[in-house]
């Protein structure tokens, strides 16, 4: 029983850290009046010597496909989080960038 209940906590305990720290590095950039319809395009952008160096190039205003009114998003999620925890070994990191016209 006790074994149960140390598992538990540590499980709900991991679950709680991924939700905390995957929100910790999100930044939104807002061109012109923002994005306007919903439709997003998304790509991952991928660094390594701990996102010193990137790997490749996410370029936002072609995602945006030549609109005037966008949002870029960049974020660490929970996939990203998860992807990390094993990448990170290594030193290779992710982040997503979510841009909405």
């Amino acid at each position: 029983m006790k074994q149960k209940i140390c598992t538990f906590l540590f499980t709900a305990f991991l679950l709680c850290t991924m939700v905390v720290s995957s929100g910790c590095q999100a930044h939104q950039h807002v061109i012109g009046n923002g994005g306007g319809d919903g439709t997003e395009m998304e790509a991952r952008q991928w660094y390594v010597l701990w996102g010193l160096v990137p790997i490749n190039d996410v370029d936002s205003s072609e995602m945006a496909a030549g609109a005037s009114d966008y949002t870029i998003d960049t974020e660490i999620t929970p996939l990203d989080f998860v992807i990390n925890l094993f990448t990170g070994i290594v030193t290779v990191y992710s982040r997503t960038v979510t841009v909405t016209k």
